[in-house]
């Protein structure tokens, strides 16, 4: 068998019978596209990297498998699993010609072929060692992709998953740092939105919806975020605000902001207290 064929007869039952698309929050993500290829010019575009699939389970990408026809050694496709991982930043990783599955652990080194793929329950219990409430909260939110239209970028998704891993550790300063044209108002989108449908906050309970604050040092760029964050469709009408300095008192759940134009107050605490004088204060303030 060809490798299509290899994947679709032999390694898709594999995956069915370790329950992948079967147990409820699993997916097989099949011709997963990692990157679309580089841009060349005249419409045209370089080498796009793909990978044959993507498991991914409670919204969140566990695995990858590398497929070759049923007439290749086994470890054949082990270096092209490893780059995928690599780029998508996924521990898991296995190779497989319909025979037979190999196995690597990219935080431990430990590689060899095994008896099977692993379940879903099994590979995140194994991706995630120690329990973390708030992990599985922000997990349970899937992102907005206004109405199919948008998908989040790999290193997008990497820039998120960090920084929620972060603050489900107790993180309360964090510095994202990403080039011009990366999508950074996409990505606070996608951390601020499952931070407030998870319902995060300081006390550490789960009990209210977060106020968030965005401050934009130009007024184009607190524009665009409000723009953007409208573009989603994902937040009810009365939950975004766009506030001006000389109007205090109207931040609502998720308000943008021009803060060279606010008052020297000292410090972030100062200006979010006079952009909300009525509690509560802003859980959650992006620059």
């Amino acid at each position: 068998m060809n490798e299509a064929e290899t994947r679709a007869e032999l390694i898709d039952p594999l995956l069915v019978a370790a329950g992948w698309g079967v147990v409820e929050g699993s997916r097989i993500r099949r011709e997963f596209s990692i990157t679309p290829g580089r841009i060349e010019g005249g419409g045209r575009r370089g080498w796009q990297l793909t990978a044959d699939y993507v498991l991914t389970y409670r919204n969140t990408q566990l695995a990858v498998v590398e497929a070759k026809a049923d007439t290749a050694p086994l470890s054949e496709g082990v270096g092209q699993a490893k780059d995928y991982a690599d780029k998508l930043q996924i521990r898991f990783t296995y190779a497989s010609n319909g025979k037979g599955v190999y196995a690597i652990d990219r935080a431990t080194g430990e590689e060899a072929e095994v008896a099977g793929f692993p379940s879903p329950a099994e590979l995140w219990a194994r991706t995630f060692a120690e329990e973390n409430a708030w992990r599985d909260r922000f997990a349970a939110i899937p992102y907005p992709d206004k109405g199919g239209s948008w998908q989040i970028r790999f290193y997008q998704d990497i820039a998120v998953t960090r920084v929620l891993e972060a603050i489900a550790s107790g993180g309360t300063r964090l510095l994202l740092t990403l080039a011009t044209g990366t999508g950074k108002t996409s990505i606070a989108f996608q951390i601020i939105w499952k931070l407030f449908q998870a319902r995060w906050n300081l006390s550490g309970q789960p009990s209210r919806r977060p106020r968030i604050l965005f401050l934009a040092d130009r007024n184009n760029l607190a524009d665009q975020a409000f723009n953007d964050f409208t573009g989603f469709a994902a937040f009810e009408d009365n939950a975004l605000a766009r506030i001006e300095p000389e109007a205090p008192g109207l931040i609502q759940s998720v308000s943008q902001a021009h803060w060279p134009e606010l008052p020297a107050w000292g410090s972030l605490g100062g200006i979010a207290s006079f952009l909300c004088p009525k509690p509560p204060l802003p859980q959650l303030i992006w620059i």
